[in-house]
Protein backbone atom coordinates (compact mmCIF):
# COMPACT_ATOMS: atom_id res chain seq x y z
CA UNK A 1 0.00 0.00 0.00
CA UNK A 2 1.27 3.46 -0.90
CA UNK A 3 0.70 6.44 1.40
CA UNK A 4 3.62 8.78 0.87
CA UNK A 5 3.66 12.59 0.86
CA UNK A 6 3.91 12.48 -2.93
CA UNK A 7 0.83 10.26 -3.08
CA UNK A 8 -1.12 12.82 -1.08
CA UNK A 9 0.20 15.58 -3.33
CA UNK A 10 -1.06 13.70 -6.39
CA UNK A 11 -4.49 13.22 -4.79
CA UNK A 12 -4.67 16.96 -4.09
CA UNK A 13 -3.30 17.99 -7.48
CA UNK A 14 -5.73 15.79 -9.37
CA UNK A 15 -8.73 17.30 -7.61
CA UNK A 16 -7.50 20.88 -7.73
CA UNK A 17 -6.81 20.57 -11.45
CA UNK A 18 -10.34 19.25 -11.99
CA UNK A 19 -11.81 22.14 -10.01
CA UNK A 20 -9.73 24.69 -11.91
CA UNK A 21 -10.69 23.17 -15.27
CA UNK A 22 -14.36 23.18 -14.28
CA UNK A 23 -14.07 26.83 -13.25
CA UNK A 24 -12.45 27.72 -16.59
CA UNK A 25 -15.41 26.07 -18.33
CA UNK A 26 -17.82 28.18 -16.30
CA UNK A 27 -19.05 25.56 -13.83
CA UNK A 28 -18.81 28.04 -10.95
CA UNK A 29 -20.48 30.86 -12.85
CA UNK A 30 -23.97 30.24 -11.40
CA UNK A 31 -22.55 30.59 -7.89
CA UNK A 32 -20.47 33.62 -8.84
CA UNK A 33 -23.54 35.26 -10.40
CA UNK A 34 -25.48 34.85 -7.15
CA UNK A 35 -22.64 36.37 -5.16
CA UNK A 36 -22.21 39.32 -7.53
CA UNK A 37 -25.95 40.01 -7.55
CA UNK A 38 -26.04 40.04 -3.75
CA UNK A 39 -23.14 42.49 -3.51
CA UNK A 40 -24.64 44.81 -6.11
CA UNK A 41 -27.90 44.81 -4.15
CA UNK A 42 -26.08 45.82 -0.99
CA UNK A 43 -26.05 42.33 0.45
CA UNK A 44 -23.40 40.45 2.40
CA UNK A 45 -22.06 36.95 1.76
CA UNK A 46 -22.92 34.84 4.81
CA UNK A 47 -20.49 31.92 5.15
CA UNK A 48 -21.21 28.95 7.41
CA UNK A 49 -19.49 25.68 8.18
CA UNK A 50 -19.05 23.49 11.24
CA UNK A 51 -16.20 21.25 12.37
CA UNK A 52 -13.33 21.33 9.89
CA UNK A 53 -15.65 22.99 7.36
CA UNK A 54 -15.50 26.18 9.40
CA UNK A 55 -12.13 26.64 7.69
CA UNK A 56 -14.06 27.22 4.47
CA UNK A 57 -16.04 30.04 6.08
CA UNK A 58 -12.76 31.56 7.28
CA UNK A 59 -11.46 31.50 3.70
CA UNK A 60 -14.57 33.34 2.52
CA UNK A 61 -14.89 35.94 5.27
CA UNK A 62 -12.40 38.42 6.65
CA UNK A 63 -9.07 37.50 5.12
CA UNK A 64 -6.46 39.27 3.01
CA UNK A 65 -7.26 38.97 -0.68
CA UNK A 66 -10.88 38.32 0.16
CA UNK A 67 -14.12 40.23 -0.25
CA UNK A 68 -14.99 42.74 2.45
CA UNK A 69 -18.82 42.34 2.48
CA UNK A 70 -18.57 38.86 3.98
CA UNK A 71 -19.59 37.49 7.36
CA UNK A 72 -18.76 34.22 9.11
CA UNK A 73 -21.50 32.55 11.11
CA UNK A 74 -20.24 30.10 13.76
CA UNK A 75 -21.97 27.86 16.28
CA UNK A 76 -20.15 29.56 19.16
CA UNK A 77 -22.10 32.73 18.32
CA UNK A 78 -24.91 31.41 20.55
CA UNK A 79 -22.46 31.82 23.43
CA UNK A 80 -20.64 34.97 22.31
CA UNK A 81 -23.78 36.83 21.24
CA UNK A 82 -26.57 34.78 22.77
CA UNK A 83 -27.51 33.45 26.19
CA UNK A 84 -25.90 30.01 26.12
CA UNK A 85 -22.91 29.09 28.28
CA UNK A 86 -19.72 27.57 26.94
CA UNK A 87 -20.59 24.04 28.10
CA UNK A 88 -23.04 23.77 25.18
CA UNK A 89 -20.13 23.89 22.71
CA UNK A 90 -19.56 20.16 22.38
CA UNK A 91 -18.59 18.17 19.32
CA UNK A 92 -22.18 17.02 18.90
CA UNK A 93 -23.64 20.53 18.64
CA UNK A 94 -23.27 20.57 14.85
CA UNK A 95 -25.73 17.67 14.67
CA UNK A 96 -28.45 19.45 16.64
CA UNK A 97 -31.34 20.97 14.65
CA UNK A 98 -32.48 23.12 17.61
CA UNK A 99 -29.38 25.32 17.45
CA UNK A 100 -30.53 27.03 14.24
CA UNK A 101 -33.20 29.29 15.71
CA UNK A 102 -30.85 30.56 18.41
CA UNK A 103 -27.97 30.94 15.97
CA UNK A 104 -29.90 32.90 13.39
CA UNK A 105 -31.48 35.08 16.08
CA UNK A 106 -28.02 36.46 16.88
CA UNK A 107 -26.68 36.57 13.32
CA UNK A 108 -26.54 39.89 11.39
CA UNK A 109 -28.46 38.76 8.31
CA UNK A 110 -30.20 41.25 6.03
CA UNK A 111 -32.62 41.01 3.13
CA UNK A 112 -30.25 40.74 0.15
CA UNK A 113 -27.65 38.46 1.74
CA UNK A 114 -26.60 35.20 0.10
CA UNK A 115 -25.49 32.10 2.02
CA UNK A 116 -22.48 29.93 1.20
CA UNK A 117 -22.57 26.77 3.32
CA UNK A 118 -19.84 24.13 3.44
CA UNK A 119 -20.25 20.62 4.79
CA UNK A 120 -18.46 17.53 3.57
CA UNK A 121 -21.29 15.19 4.59
CA UNK A 122 -24.06 17.73 4.08
CA UNK A 123 -26.40 15.99 6.52
CA UNK A 124 -25.82 17.39 10.02
CA UNK A 125 -28.74 19.09 11.74
CA UNK A 126 -27.20 22.56 12.07
CA UNK A 127 -26.01 22.65 8.46
CA UNK A 128 -29.31 21.53 6.97
CA UNK A 129 -31.19 23.73 9.41
CA UNK A 130 -29.33 26.90 8.43
CA UNK A 131 -29.84 26.12 4.74
CA UNK A 132 -33.57 25.62 5.29
CA UNK A 133 -33.78 28.81 7.36
CA UNK A 134 -32.05 30.76 4.61
CA UNK A 135 -34.39 29.45 1.92
CA UNK A 136 -37.48 30.05 4.07
CA UNK A 137 -36.37 33.67 4.53
CA UNK A 138 -35.85 34.29 0.82
CA UNK A 139 -32.06 33.93 0.58
CA UNK A 140 -30.13 32.11 -2.12
CA UNK A 141 -27.95 29.23 -0.92
CA UNK A 142 -24.72 27.91 -2.38
CA UNK A 143 -23.56 24.54 -1.07
CA UNK A 144 -20.03 23.12 -1.05
CA UNK A 145 -20.20 19.42 -0.25
CA UNK A 146 -18.99 15.96 -1.23
CA UNK A 147 -21.60 14.51 -3.54
CA UNK A 148 -20.03 11.07 -3.19
CA UNK A 149 -20.17 11.15 0.60
CA UNK A 150 -23.56 12.78 1.08
CA UNK A 151 -25.24 10.25 -1.20
CA UNK A 152 -24.10 7.39 1.07
CA UNK A 153 -25.19 8.74 4.48
CA UNK A 154 -28.58 9.37 6.05
CA UNK A 155 -29.70 12.93 6.85
CA UNK A 156 -29.72 13.83 10.56
CA UNK A 157 -32.21 16.69 10.24
CA UNK A 158 -35.93 16.00 10.91
CA UNK A 159 -36.72 17.23 7.40
CA UNK A 160 -34.88 14.23 5.96
CA UNK A 161 -33.06 16.55 3.56
CA UNK A 162 -29.43 16.95 2.62
CA UNK A 163 -27.70 20.28 2.04
CA UNK A 164 -27.34 19.41 -1.64
CA UNK A 165 -31.12 19.00 -1.92
CA UNK A 166 -31.82 22.47 -0.54
CA UNK A 167 -29.22 24.70 -2.18
CA UNK A 168 -29.80 26.75 -5.33
CA UNK A 169 -26.27 25.91 -6.52
CA UNK A 170 -24.22 22.87 -5.47
CA UNK A 171 -20.43 22.65 -5.79
CA UNK A 172 -18.84 19.24 -5.39
CA UNK A 173 -15.65 19.39 -3.30
CA UNK A 174 -14.57 16.08 -4.92
CA UNK A 175 -13.78 14.42 -1.60
CA UNK A 176 -14.34 10.65 -1.50
CA UNK A 177 -16.65 8.85 0.91
CA UNK A 178 -15.00 9.13 4.30
CA UNK A 179 -12.79 12.03 3.10
CA UNK A 180 -9.46 10.18 3.44
CA UNK A 181 -7.69 9.40 0.17
CA UNK A 182 -4.83 7.02 1.10
CA UNK A 183 -4.75 3.57 2.67
CA UNK A 184 -2.06 3.21 5.33
CA UNK A 185 -3.15 -0.34 6.19
CA UNK A 186 -6.17 -2.43 5.25
CA UNK A 187 -8.15 -0.77 8.04
CA UNK A 188 -6.49 2.64 8.44
CA UNK A 189 -6.70 5.52 5.96
CA UNK A 190 -5.36 9.07 6.02
CA UNK A 191 -4.93 12.05 3.75
CA UNK A 192 -8.24 13.88 4.23
CA UNK A 193 -8.79 16.15 1.26
CA UNK A 194 -12.00 18.15 1.72
CA UNK A 195 -10.35 21.06 3.56
CA UNK A 196 -7.84 21.49 0.75
CA UNK A 197 -10.41 21.44 -2.03
CA UNK A 198 -12.87 23.60 -0.10
CA UNK A 199 -10.22 26.29 0.49
CA UNK A 200 -9.46 26.27 -3.25
CA UNK A 201 -13.16 26.56 -4.08
CA UNK A 202 -13.46 29.52 -1.71
CA UNK A 203 -10.60 31.27 -3.51
CA UNK A 204 -12.04 30.43 -6.93
CA UNK A 205 -15.35 32.00 -5.92
CA UNK A 206 -13.62 35.08 -4.52
CA UNK A 207 -11.52 35.46 -7.65
CA UNK A 208 -14.56 34.97 -9.86
CA UNK A 209 -16.50 37.71 -8.08
CA UNK A 210 -13.54 40.11 -8.20
CA UNK A 211 -13.06 39.49 -11.92
CA UNK A 212 -16.77 39.85 -12.71
CA UNK A 213 -17.00 43.19 -10.92
CA UNK A 214 -13.76 44.46 -12.45
CA UNK A 215 -14.76 43.39 -15.97
CA UNK A 216 -17.98 45.38 -15.50
CA UNK A 217 -15.99 48.49 -14.63
CA UNK A 218 -16.77 48.29 -10.92
CA UNK A 219 -14.35 48.35 -8.00
CA UNK A 220 -14.20 45.03 -6.19
CA UNK A 221 -14.34 45.62 -2.40
CA UNK A 222 -11.28 43.59 -1.43
CA UNK A 223 -9.22 43.29 1.72
CA UNK A 224 -5.51 43.92 1.63
CA UNK A 225 -3.25 42.51 4.30
CA UNK A 226 -3.44 44.32 7.63
CA UNK A 227 0.26 43.58 7.94
CA UNK A 228 1.34 45.99 5.20
CA UNK A 229 1.43 49.81 5.46
CA UNK A 230 -2.02 51.31 4.98
CA UNK A 231 -3.76 47.95 5.27
CA UNK A 232 -5.77 48.73 8.39
CA UNK A 233 -6.89 52.10 7.04
CA UNK A 234 -7.98 50.67 3.69
CA UNK A 235 -9.88 47.80 5.26
CA UNK A 236 -11.54 49.84 8.00
CA UNK A 237 -12.81 52.44 5.51
CA UNK A 238 -14.55 49.78 3.41
CA UNK A 239 -15.84 47.82 6.42
CA UNK A 240 -17.48 51.02 7.69
CA UNK A 241 -19.89 50.90 4.75
CA UNK A 242 -21.53 47.85 6.29
CA UNK A 243 -21.78 49.22 9.84
CA UNK A 244 -22.38 46.29 12.23
CA UNK A 245 -23.20 43.68 9.59
CA UNK A 246 -19.68 42.23 9.57
CA UNK A 247 -18.24 40.37 12.56
CA UNK A 248 -14.49 40.08 12.79
CA UNK A 249 -14.02 38.43 16.17
CA UNK A 250 -11.14 36.15 17.09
Amino acid sequence: MSASPLDLLREAETRLERLAADAERGALDPAIDLLVTALRDGGVIQAFGTGHSEAFAMEIAGRAGGLIPTNRIALRDIVLHGERTADVLTGSLEREPWVVDELMAVSPVAENDVFVIASNSGVNGSIVGVALWAKEHGHKVIAVTSLEHTARVEPKHPSGKRLSEIADVVIDNLAPYGDSTLNVTETISAGAISSITAAFIAQLLTLGVARALTDAGEVAPMYISANIPGGDEHNSALEARYLERLRRGA
